[in-house]
C-alpha cells in the first residue's frame, strides 16, 4: 500500500473527521472511566482485606492534597506549551527542535518534583529500599558482582534492598560510577535520572524522524515535552532507564536509516545500549519488541549483527565478571514472590495497570492508540512495499503496546508500574500525533493537568 493509500485508510478506518474526533473523546471518556473503576474497586478491595499494598490505588501514593515551590512554574510551563508548543514544533529547525524538546521536559520533570518540596526529586532515591543504601558495598566492584547472587534472596546473609534485588547490577554500577566521580548522595542522583530520564522525548523523536515519520515527529514532540510521566521520571531510577532504551532504539534507527553515515559503528553503538539496559532492568528484554518494530519498519536487518555483537559484548562483560543474567532473573522471580506480590491479586492488577497506563500516557495517548489500532491492519498489509511516516508511528506504537501487554500478562508487574513501565509508556505518546492538529491544544492541556492533578493531590511513592 502507498503513503497514500494508507491516509485513505485512516480515513476509511476512522471514518470522517468529525466522527473520527467523536470516537477520540469517547475513547479518553472510557480511559477516564477505567481509571475511576479501578480506584473505586481498588478501595473496596484494601477496605476487605488490604491486599494490593499501595497507598492510594492503583497508584503507588497517598492522598496529600499540596502545593510547592514547583507549582507555580509547572503551571506556567504547562500553559506556555499549550499556547506555543504546536506552531514551535512546526517551524523550528530539526536540531534546536531536539534541544528544545529535551529542555522543556527537564524543567517540567524538575517542576513537578519540586512541587513535593525542594528536595522532592532527591528524597525518594535516598529511601532505604533504593539503590544509594548500598553503594558502599561496592568498594570492590569485582567481589560485589561476583557475590551479586548471594543476596538476592530474602533469608540470604545481608540481603540486597527491594530495588537492588530486583534488578541487574547495571543499575546499581550507574549509581556506584556517579559517587566515585565525586557525585554521591540523592541530589546528584535525582539530577542524573531527571536530565538523562527526560533526554527520552529527544531520543524517540530522532528514531522518528529516521525511519520517515518527521512530520509526526514534529506533531509528537508538544507531547513528549508535557509527557504525565515525567511525574515518575523525577522520582526514580526507570526514567534514566527508559532513556537509555529510548537511545538504543534511536540509534538502531539512524543505523536502519538510508544514507546513514556509519552505520555500522552506529548498530554497534545502539547494540551495548540495548545491551546495558537489560543489565538495568530484567522486564526491559522486552524493548526487543520494540527494535523488532524499527528494522521492520526500515525495512531492513543490515544493522542485526553489529546491533546483536554490541550487546552480546555487554552480557559476555557482566559475566566474565561473575554476573549471570539467568540466574540472577531465577532469584529475582523468587524474591518477588518472597514479597507482596504474592498477595496482590493478579485478577485486579492485570486490569488495572492499564488504568496506571493511561494516567502515565495520557488521555491524548488513549484517544492516538484508538487510531493506532484501526490503521494497523492496512500497515501491516503496507509492509510489503513502503511504510510511510503513519506508518511508522502506527508500527512502533502497536509494539509499545504489545510489549506493555506482555509486561501485564507475565504476572511480574502486579502494581508499581507507573515507573515500572516508563520505558514502554513513553513510545505511545507518538500516537497523538495523529489526533487533527486542531485538537492539539485541547489534548496538550489534558496531558498537562493529568500531571498537575497527579502530584498535586496525591503524594507518590517514587
Amino acid at each position: 500500500m502507498t503513503p497514500h493509500g494508507l491516509r485513505d485508510h485512516l480515513r476509511e478506518a476512522v471514518g470522517d473527521e468529525r466522527a473520527g474526533r467523536r470516537l477520540d473523546v469517547l475513547t479518553a471518556v472510557g480511559a477516564v472511566l477505567l481509571v475511576a473503576l479501578a480506584v473505586t474497586v481498588g478501595r473496596a478491595i484494601d477496605r476487605a482485606d488490604a491486599s494490593l499494598y499501595v497507598g492510594w490505588p492503583p497508584l503507588y501514593a497517598s492522598w496529600d492534597p499540596h502545593s510547592g515551590p514547583g507549582s507555580v512554574p509547572a503551571l506556567a510551563l504547562a500553559a506556555a506549551v499549550v499556547a506555543c508548543g504546536p506552531l514551535a514544533a512546526r517551524v523550528l529547525p530539526w536540531r534546536r527542535l531536539l534541544a528544545a524538546t529535551w529542555a522543556v521536559s527537564v524543567l517540567w520533570t524538575f517542576s513537578l518534583a519540586l512541587v513535593d518540596g525542594w528536595r522532592g526529586f532527591a528524597q525518594p532515591l535516598e529511601s532505604p529500599y533504593e539503590y544509594l543504601g548500598s553503594v558502599d558495598r561496592f568498594a570492590d566492584v569485582g567481589a560485589a558482582l561476583r557475590g551479586f547472587t548471594g543476596h538476592i534472596l530474602v533469608g540470604s546473609p545481608d540481603n540486597w534492598p527491594t530495588h537492588v534485588a530486583g534488578h541487574p547490577p547495571g543499575a546499581i554500577l550507574t549509581f556506584v560510577a556517579l559517587d566515585r566521580m565525586g557525585l554521591g548522595g540523592g541530589v546528584w542522583a535525582g539530577t542524573w535520572c531527571v536530565v538523562v530520564g527526560a533526554s527520552a522525548a529527544a531520543a524517540v523523536l530522532v528514531a522518528l524522524r529516521a525511519l520517515g515519520a518527521e512530520e509526526a515527529a514534529r506533531r509528537s514532540a508538544p507531547f513528549l515535552a508535557l509527557f504525565p510521566g515525567a511525574v515518575w521520571v523525577g522520582a526514580s531510577a526507570d526514567g534514566y532507564f527508559a532513556a537509555a532504551a529510548a537511545w538504543g532504539l534511536a540509534l538502531l534507527a539512524v543505523a536502519a536509516a538510508p544514507g546513514a553515515r556509519a552505520p555500522r559503528a552506529t548498530a554497534l553503538a545502539s547494540g551495548l545500549l540495548l545491551g546495558w539496559t537489560v543489565y538495568l532492568s530484567y522486564g526491559l528484554v522486552l524493548v526487543g519488541i520494540l527494535a523488532a518494530s524499527v528494522l521492520v519498519c526500515a525495512r531492513t536487518a543490515r544493522p542485526l549483527p553489529y546491533a546483536l555483537a554490541g550487546a552480546l559484548a555487554v552480557a559476555a562483560a557482566f559475566t566474565a565478571s561473575g554476573f549471570w543474567w539467568w540466574e540472577g532473573y531465577r532469584l529475582l522471580v523468587e524474591r518477588y514472590y518472597q514479597g507482596v506480590a504474592a498477595v496482590r491479586p493478579y485478577g485486579y492488577w492485570v486490569w488495572a495497570n492499564l488504568a496506571i497506563a493511561v494516567i502515565v500516557a495520557g488521555a491524548a495517548s488513549a484517544a492516538g492508540a484508538r487510531r493506532v489500532l484501526a490503521l494497523l491492519p492496512g500497515a501491516v498489509r503496507a509492509l510489503p512495499t513502503a511504510v510511510s511516516g503513519t506508518g511508522a508511528v502506527v508500527l512502533l506504537v502497536a509494539a509499545a503496546l504489545g510489549a506493555t501487554a506482555a509486561a501485564d500478562l507475565s504476572g511480574m508487574s502486579k502494581g508499581e508500574t507507573e515507573r515500572i513501565w516508563l520505558p514502554f509508556l513513553v513510545w505511545l505518546v507518538p500516537s497523538a500525533a495523529l489526533l487533527p492538529s486542531r485538537d492539539h491544544r485541547v489534548w496538550l492541556a489534558l496531558q498537562a493537568a493529568t500531571a498537575l492533578l497527579v502530584n498535586h493531590a496525591l503524594r507518590t511513592g517514587w
